[in-house]
């Protein structure tokens, strides 16, 4: 999976569940909740105050290890 800055929360998570600790490090603390995995990941660094481009470099980075 290749994550962008609209990638689909829910569908990150659902790729990889490791993905979580890396919104949870940006304060996103609602994961569970419907609204917020339905959120793409630059709306979501919008309303947590966060670099998108940061936050997708590591999960990339991330997902990319683990091939």
């Amino acid at each position: 999976m290749k994550v962008t800055k609209q990638s689909i929360i829910g569908d990150v998570l659902a790729y990889d569940q490791g993905t979580a600790e890396f919104f949870l490090a940006i304060g996103m603390h609602c994961l569970g909740c419907p609204a917020s995995r339905g959120e793409s990941i630059e709306a979501a660094c919008n309303v947590h105050g966060t670099n998108a481009d940061e936050l997708v470099e590591k999960l990339n980075a991330y997902l990319a290890s683990k091939n």
